[in-house]
């Protein structure tokens, strides 16, 4: 009896503990995923840097030195190198790249605010390869509020005054990708694998030079080398801080799935573009009103917000307790944060 009533005493100190790590891991991933939009917005367009690609090695080559400095230094670890882990990886280093470059071709060719609206595409996008993929199961109300963010993003994309194909092309693009590598992350991150500092090295490491060679094959590496504003300290610094804010996300990304899920990821994304998407009307330049488009990003707005209460209330939580126990790698995860 008194062995049962001591676990019973610390049920409630390991749940809260375990509540604020998933929160604190989320806020943490909405601060970087907040601040790299307005840097990465203000070096592709403030200063017209003509390379998105160059901005993508930058922060890659960023994770890479961190981590394996980290490494050396024994603050974290992750295996060596060896044969298996290529395997292990596929296809997250292809999504990986996929997102990068598809992420920064569309902030550049798009406004803000229609930008953060057709990035929640996501959101459906992750729900449906967490059915698909890990076997996951959500209510009723959780899918009416992802329809409201579809129904809110097809106004307000409909109606968009300053219409670009290709920024559309890309943006629906890097809602595929970043989908496809939340919830294949989620399913890869096996502490006893590679765990969440292997993926992201190892991710990094395998598509950096593929990422360069493309660089120059499509003249994107001469545009960078030629860019007019190297000398220019302010933009160095926004260069700079884009690839440490890059790290950051990387890294906050895999932290935020990690404990959480790969949709919760998601959604806090969509909830921390409501303020991106508002900002960018209020002060933002290339943003043309029109009636229609505003209400359809007030309803993706809503729907945003109807999901993230829904998801506090955790209405789906017994439906996923049950599913997660046919899924190796989710109990395993949820053994490693107990």
């Amino acid at each position: 009896m008194p062995p049962a009533s001591k676990a019973k005493e610390g049920e409630p100190t390991s749940a809260v503990h375990s509540q604020l790590v998933k929160l604190l891991s989320a806020l943490f991933y909405g601060t970087c995923s907040f601040f790299i939009v307005l840097v990465n917005k203000t070096v592709l367009t403030t200063y017209s840097f003509p390379s998105p690609l160059i901005l993508g090695i930058g922060q890659m080559a960023t994770t890479i030195v961190i981590l394996y400095v980290s490494k050396l230094n024994k603050i974290i670890q992750f295996p060596d190198f060896n044969k298996t882990i290529p395997v292990k990886l596929f296809p997250l280093p292809l999504l990986y790249v996929g997102n990068h470059i598809s992420g920064l071709s569309s902030t550049s060719k798009l406004s803000l605010p229609m930008f953060t609206v057709l990035r929640k595409f996501t959101i459906p996008l992750t729900l449906f390869l967490e059915v698909i993929i890990l076997r996951k199961h959500y209510s009723l109300n959780i899918i009416v509020s992802v329809f409201a963010i579809i129904l809110g993003a097809f106004i307000a994309a409909g109606s968009d005054l300053s219409f670009n194909l290709e920024g559309y092309i890309f943006v629906f693009l890097n809602d595929i990708f970043t989908a496809a590598n939340g919830v294949y992350t989620k399913q890869k991150m096996d502490p006893k694998e590679l765990g969440k500092y292997g993926v992201l090295f190892y991710n990094a490491c395998f598509m950096i030079i593929p990422t360069f060679v493309i660089s120059i094959s499509t003249g994107d590496l001469q545009q960078a080398t030629e860019f007019s504003h190297w000398r220019n300290i302010l933009f160095i610094t926004q260069f700079l801080l884009s690839c440490l804010l890059g790290f950051l996300l990387m890294y906050s990304t895999v932290l935020c799935s990690y404990y959480n899920s790969a949709l919760t990821t998601t959604v806090v994304g969509a909830v921390k573009n409501i303020s991106i998407a508002y900002i960018g009307i209020l002060f933002g330049r290339d943003y043309i009103f029109s009636v229609l488009n505003f209400i359809g990003l007030n309803i993706c707005m809503g729907g945003g917000v109807m999901y993230t209460f829904l998801t506090i209330q955790g209405p789906e939580h017994p439906k996923q307790q049950v599913d997660e126990e046919n899924i190796p790698t989710d109990t395993k995860l949820e053994s490693a944060i107990a």
